[in-house]
């Protein structure tokens, strides 16, 4: 575990991970840059009055992609040209905000010259055919540093590939969603496995700010049973999966006023429904999804949760006819048991 904001990085890289790659460039073997965020900046942001660029049909902010001098937003495709002042103020100062992997990219070229950099990511391996040729470069030998998303996070062998560095993995700390963690730990597993295949020992570098949280403790260690057993009491007392069990009422709308009367009366009819039958299953008010807006349609979900998986089973069939008989045609839902997730 390397600092995350010490005051020596360059471009988000840290001092304790440059002198790691260079050491690799030195002995003739590869190094591993890997950040789940594809695009030059995650943001745009105007320093004098402090507008984003934001996509116009998604609750999302735009992503600077400087190789094709656009913003685009990666949830619904939109895509736009970078502007040359803030349309807010006129102020032609705007910052990208983060790092993705074309930032890293352009920062390792500038640090390494001499080095072969290559840049694994969507993206970059568009093109039929593209990704198996960078994988047979990186094999043979053609590429000194890898830079990459979750593409090479698992199933590939480099053996002269002995250093991974990892960059933003603390995103995954803020989520909202209660699996977030969980995940993170198994990516950063499996994308540290890539160092060291060969003959040589591998290295593996994350910048954090939160060395002593108790997932970065226990990757240390390749200790998953104490972390997921913290976890599995964690979620007891929250009473989330897999202690007790989840469904979840989707919707999408142009209205928003629309879909939340929609999801709003889907949820009393399911509170009705499980007192009349004596059902612990507990329907909770609908609220905006954590991307309230996607291709122009605002999303909102319902929430139900239960510790009995018989009672879960009885009510979702009788919730389904009483949300049918609603009868919302301008309202597209769908209702999800056991989701991965609340997208």
């Amino acid at each position: 575990m390397v600092p995350n904001r010490a005051p020596d990085n360059v471009e988000g890289i840290s001092a304790q991970l440059r002198s790691a790659i260079a050491e690799r460039l030195a002995r003739g073997e590869q190094a591993l840059l890997f950040i789940n965020r594809r695009g030059y900046a995650p943001s745009l942001l105007c320093a004098a009055c402090g507008w984003k660029a934001m996509c116009r049909r998604c609750s999302a902010r735009l992503v600077l992609h400087r190789h094709s001098s656009t913003l685009r937003c990666h949830h619904c495709g939109h895509a736009s040209p970078i502007p040359l002042a803030c349309p807010e103020c006129g102020n032609i100062d705007l910052l990208p905000l983060g790092f993705g992997t074309q930032r890293l990219e352009r920062a390792l070229s500038v640090l390494h010259p001499a080095a072969r950099v290559l840049r694994i990511d969507r993206d970059s391996t568009a093109r039929k055919g593209s990704f198996e040729t960078m994988r047979d470069a990186i094999a043979g030998g053609q590429a000194d540093i890898l830079v990459g998303t979750q593409m090479l996070a698992k199933g590939h062998d480099f053996p002269q590939l002995t250093l991974v560095g990892v960059l933003g993995a603390d995103n995954a700390l803020y989520s909202a969603e209660f699996r977030a963690t969980e995940r993170l730990f198994a990516l950063l597993e499996q994308v540290g496995g890539r160092a060291g295949r060969g003959e040589h020992a591998g290295e593996v570098l994350v910048q954090t700010d939160f060395p002593d949280h108790p997932l970065y403790q226990a990757l240390v260690r390749h200790d998953y049973d104490s972390y997921a057993r913290a976890l599995l009491a964690e979620r007891k007392a929250l009473s989330l999966p897999p202690s007790a069990h989840l469904a979840l009422l989707g919707g999408e709308g142009k209205s928003p006023e629309g879909l939340m009367r929609f999801l709003g009366a889907a949820a009393d009819k399911g509170r009705a429904l499980a007192a009349e039958r004596s059902l612990r299953c507990s329907v909770y008010p609908p609220v905006p999804a954590a991307l309230s807006r996607r291709a122009g349609l605002e999303r909102a979900q319902v929430l139900v949760q239960s510790d009995d998986r018989r009672a879960m089973q009885d009510f979702l069939p009788a919730w389904r006819v009483e949300i049918e008989r609603l009868a919302e045609r301008r309202v597209r839902w769908a209702l999800d048991v056991d989701p991965l997730g609340f997208a």
